[in-house]
């Protein structure tokens, strides 16, 4: 029903002989206050014809029977045809401008020789992130129909919302149809209030293309509110506890205040001022304080569940007026939390001798981890930090989870690597071993060559002797004493020398 700044009603429905009054309603600004209100009618032609104007211009053919009148500070003007014929049924626009082609809505009036005509559109004010409350007028006192709200536009009235549980997207946790106690009547309340929402709505019972018990509203937009802005989303954790602060006019006369949870556009009451708290939330929610001079009260939450995620109201309530505002809570899980969260063990890094010994620095990560039945022990040639609870450490920069069952997440990828580092490091000793028989072979075979060699003039025996060193284990072949009292010394350098004895 919008057309930039201005809308109004798509259709009118008069009787012949009777009156229809049409509403055009634009944003309350200088240019639009100030400047010529029309009402013009679309000829065949295409040319929209002046019918009247706040120029003071009335066409002759409507002269006595149109009247049109401005009211700037409610962004409002009203358009009443009265002696209605046949011949007035047409294409109509109200408009803003100095010509019928600048800001205009375009509407059609049918006029019947028996009809029931549209009531005066009801005029209701919100502000803009704040919240506005409609009284629908009762319907079917029975109760057997459901509710709706929706908004006028070119084709019909779409849905918003209704009691079937229906709320379009742009209205998720921001719409309520509460119905009101015997009388029949119910409320509409949207908090989160946009620059959007202005515009024509219907409120009623039954089928939307019904004309029985609807009635028109017209919402318009004032400034921002002034209630300080609150977060859309609130955070919490499984187990843990939050609170929520809510704000209404302090200079209010409240009668009740209250937190309820919304879902599909109705809001179930879930804790009180006066005490009220629902049995599902007994010991788990509460309003814990109140600061009447700031307009403000805090709710507490406690034990949080998973299922507590959702959309949550606060609210304060004066007659049939209520302020509302919402927030999303999101419930998140404890990351890698265990179904028993006591019972989980540290566990702490100790040193084991066995393997320690082939560990170097580059091997931390892999090197001396001991598995055994529900616990996980790591050996490494330097002890680290102690991890918090349900960790343990491996190396710096990885630290890895173990649940209270005490099965390691790293078995899968450490044991491979463990396994593959004892076979590397058997095949190097293996290797070393044969290498070293090797050099202790041709040692030997050297030093039988050399018996027949004459002993160096220069060495002093004696000073030979007191040089010897006493072979290693690894180095040394054979120490022997041959007929000639001579004894030959193999060194660690793979060198021979001669001794007299």
């Amino acid at each position: 029903p919008v057309s930039s700044t201005l809308y109004g009603s798509r259709f009118l429905t008069g009787q012949v002989g009777g009156s229809v009054t049409h509403q055009c309603f634009y944003s309350i600004m200088p240019a639009n206050k100030h400047d010529r209100k029309y009402w013009c009618r679309i000829a065949g032609n295409g040319v929209c014809y002046t019918i009247i104007s706040t120029t003071g211009y009335t066409s002759e053919d409507h002269a006595g029977r149109v009247a049109l009148e401005d009211i700037p500070e409610n962004g409002t003007f009203t358009v009443t045809m009265t002696e209605l014929k046949k011949s007035d049924t047409g294409t109509y626009r109200c408009g803003i401008g100095t010509t019928n082609r600048d800001l205009y809505v375009s509407l059609n009036l049918t006029v019947l020789a028996d009809a029931d005509a549209l009531g005066p559109i009801e005029l209701v004010w919100g502000e803009l992130r704040g919240s506005v409350t409609v009284l629908c007028s009762p319907g079917d006192t029975q109760g057997g129909e459901k509710r709706f709200w929706c908004k006028l536009g070119r084709t019909g009235c779409t849905l918003i919302a209704n009691t079937d549980g229906y709320v379009g997207r742009s209205y998720q946790g921001r719409i309520s149809i509460t119905p009101q106690e015997r009388s029949g009547a119910f409320k509409i309340l949207i908090n989160d209030l946009k620059k959007e929402d202005s515009g024509l709505y219907r409120c009623g019972t039954g089928r939307l293309s019904g004309r029985d018990s609807q009635q028109v509203v017209a919402l318009q937009m004032t400034a921002a509110s002034t209630l300080p802005k609150r977060p859309k989303f609130l955070s919490g954790t499984v187990g843990g506890s939050l609170s929520l602060k809510c704000h209404y006019d302090p200079k209010g006369n409240y009668e009740k205040k209250y937190l309820c949870r919304w879902k599909e556009a109705s809001c179930s009451l879930l804790v009180d001022a006066d005490g009220f708290v629902h049995e599902s939330y007994k010991g788990r929610i509460q309003i814990a304080s109140s600061d009447r001079e700031n307009g403000t009260y805090t709710v507490v939450m406690r034990h949080l569940r998973e299922e507590d995620a959702g959309w949550y109201w606060c609210g304060a309530k004066n007659g049939h007026t209520e302020h509302t505002s919402s927030v999303k809570l999101r419930i998140e899980k404890e990351a890698w939390s265990s179904q028993d969260p006591e019972t989980s063990t540290l566990v702490k890094p100790t040193l084991s001798s066995s393997l320690a010994a082939y560990s170097t620095p580059t091997q931390r990560s892999i090197t001396g981890l001991t598995y055994t039945t529900g616990t996980v022990t790591e050996s490494t040639s330097t002890l680290l930090p102690a991890a918090p609870p349900r960790t343990f450490v491996t190396s710096p920069g990885e630290v890895y989870r173990e649940s209270s069952s005490g099965e390691s997440r790293l078995l899968p990828v450490v044991l491979p690597a463990l396994i593959l580092l004892i076979f590397i490091t058997i095949t190097f000793l293996a290797l070393t071993k044969i290498k070293l028989q090797k050099e202790t072979g041709e040692e030997r075979s050297t030093a039988g060559n050399l018996a027949a060699a004459p002993m160096r003039s220069d060495l002093n025996p004696v000073k030979e002797q007191t040089m010897e060193e006493t072979p290693s284990p690894e180095k040394v072949g054979e120490c022997r004493t041959d007929p000639g009292k001579r004894r030959w010394v193999f060194s660690g350098t793979g060198t021979a020398s001669v001794v007299s004895l």
